[in-house]
């Protein structure tokens, strides 16, 4: 039978791979797993934050579809997900990293084996003092020695290397912590890129954007910093990712001398990019949905699939769901949305009509969606992401809903309470010129708009596979034994 590994790092945007194009990226691993394997070009996510992604990735849902829109509402027992296929199918899963995914009583119906992250290596905050704006950069110093995804990549090889021939097929869920912020790694990764040499960041202070572009640079300071702490920020942010490079390889040369590469499936995904600096930014925000937050790698390796394709067509994350059900043939037991890739694995071309979808933000009737209220890490307020949950709570448009359509030209992203964008890709990949609302581009945004509403339309919701139809007699007699009953009570 077919084995798993997602290696899964967080916030990997795609464009800072080696074998997407990055000029000075050095991902020798995930550029030797693409050229063993296809590489997706053009994978977008279904959310920019961690939980709502994950939900989808796993499942196959929108975020919107059962109310996975927030980082406080993962995975309940009673849905579905790809490890409790797996699990229930006679696969050993074993996960081994960080929890943005399941609820605590999903645990056990999903997985065998649980890895948590333990102690390891982190950078110091202190290199910059609190009342200097470069505090709240996410810029950390360099650490003192390897962290905890690294020991828990250890752990998995450690776990490849004592199975024995009649043990069953694994699915090893690698979610590691990096390369999100803060900005830190061990030497000599932490200094391997010259901030200097790197190309230029898409600039900030652009007309006509949402308001959390500036409220965020004001609220953070980030409009106080100089070029040289973006830069600087971005460099080891680039050697966070070739660290997390290093643990790919690893588990790579273990799979190969172990005798494992030959019956595994090896997917390299994210569950959102960074801003790195662009736009006079940092990290993401939950209704922000950029290219550089929404695409992220996807390279899949699969024994039997083709070598070094490259799919140009657009396609969603999510999309791993029933591909890995496919590879492994377990059938669909509930109604998703996603698009299996196994045809491409063999070669074939993506959809060139496709168009992909994210969402983001909250509406004001939801307080209890809102991150920084006193519950939550951001009341700490000196903790990294106060100056984010501030901002939330004081400013409820700046978290306005938003929803994005892509197709291969556009992008539409339709806000509640906030400005709206529209994008000509071919002329501005780095989405500079908003072109919501002007009249002479009012045919394509009405196009668009009208797939967001057919999209919307056919995603609200799931009906479950299983019926719970009673007829009138039987309902009648339900009717019945409650009054009795009660009546007995009185």
């Amino acid at each position: 039978m077919m084995n798993f590994i997602y290696f899964n790092p967080d916030q990997l945007r795609a464009d800072f791979l080696g074998c997407y194009g990055h000029p000075m990226a050095q991902t020798p691993n995930m550029d030797r797993l693409a050229a063993e394997g296809t590489r997706f070009d053009q994978c977008h996510v279904q959310h920019s934050v961690c939980t709502p992604s994950r939900c989808s990735f796993m499942t196959g849902w929108y975020p919107h579809v059962r109310g996975h829109r927030t980082l406080w509402h993962p995975l309940q027992k009673d849905e579905p997900n790809t490890l409790k296929y797996l699990k229930q199918h006679g696969y050993d899963v074993q996960w081994f990293g960080k929890n943005d995914l399941l609820s605590q009583d999903s645990f056990e119906q999903s997985v065998n084996g649980l890895h948590f992250p333990e102690l390891g290596s982190q950078g110091s905050r202190d290199i910059f003092p609190k009342q200097d704006p470069r505090y709240w950069s996410f810029l950390y110093g360099p650490g003192d020695g390897h962290t905890h995804d690294w020991n828990l990549t250890e752990r998995a090889i450690t776990y490849l290397r004592n199975r024995k021939p009649e043990d069953p097929p694994f699915m090893l869920n690698m979610a590691l912590a990096f390369p999100h912020p803060p900005f830190e790694c061990p030497q000599p990764w932490y200094d391997m890129y010259d901030p200097d040499e790197l190309p230029p960041m898409r600039p900030a202070d652009l007309e006509n954007k949402p308001c959390f572009h500036r409220l965020l640079r004001e609220y953070s300071q980030w409009d106080q910093l100089d070029d040289a702490t973006f830069r600087k920020a971005r460099a080891v942010y680039l050697g966070m990712i070739s660290y997390v490079d290093t643990m790919l390889g690893n588990l790579l040369n273990a799979l190969e001398e172990t005798g494992h590469a030959e019956n595994t499936t090896v997917i390299l995904f994210s569950d959102h990019g960074e801003w790195a600096g662009d736009y006079g930014l940092i990290e993401k925000w939950q209704g922000a949905l950029d290219d550089c937050l929404t695409r992220v790698p996807m390279i899949v390796r699969t024994p039997g699939g083709v070598q070094g394709h490259v799919v140009k067509e657009l396609i969603e994350c999510f999309d791993i769901h029933p591909t890995t059900l496919e590879l492994a043939k377990i059938p669909l037991q509930h109604t998703q949305f996603a698009i299996s890739m196994c045809d491409q694995l063999q070669g074939q071309a993506g959809d060139p009509n496709r168009a992909v979808f994210a969402e983001g933000g909250y509406d004001p009737h939801e307080p209890h969606c809102f991150e920084g209220s006193m519950q939550d890490v951001g009341a700490d307020p000196e903790g990294i992401y106060a100056n984010k949950g501030r901002l939330q709570q004081d400013v409820v448009e700046a978290s306005a809903r938003s929803t994005m359509i892509r197709t291969q030209t556009h992008k539409l992203i339709f806000r509640r309470g906030d400005i709206s964008e529209l994008y000509d890709l071919q002329t501005d990949s780095n989405e500079l010129n908003n072109l919501y609302g002007r009249t002479e581009h009012q045919a394509v945004q009405q196009s668009l708009e009208f797939q967001l509403l057919n999209w919307y339309q056919r995603t609200s919701d799931v009906v479950p596979y299983e019926r719970s139809c009673r007829t009138y007699t039987e309902a009648v007699r339900a009717a019945h034994s409650v009054h009795n009953t009660a009546q007995a009570r009185a």
